[in-house]
């Protein structure tokens, strides 16, 4: 695994009310989820950014009332058409 040091700011975790360890940890998940909501990534390589099973993952995302599944308009119409 690899290590990122980002430099932010004293205030910033006391803006959010966490500690640095627990940031660390909101902000993998926050990248994930991101990412997963861009389509960049599968639900699977989000959840292992994030650190938590697959299961974990969606779980979150339902947790924070956000589409735990990402469908592609795009894909969905080109499926159907398939069909």
């Amino acid at each position: 695994m690899r290590t990122v040091t980002i430099d932010l700011p004293d205030d910033v975790f006391s803006a959010l009310r966490l500690a640095p360890e627990d940031f660390g940890r909101e902000m993998r998940l926050a990248a994930a989820i991101h990412w997963y909501h861009q389509g960049h990534i599968s639900g699977t390589k989000a959840a292992g950014i994030a650190g938590l099973t697959r299961l974990e993952f969606l779980d979150e995302l339902a947790r924070r009332k956000l589409d735990v599944i990402v469908v592609d308009m795009r894909d969905l119409q080109d499926e159907l058409a398939r069909g």
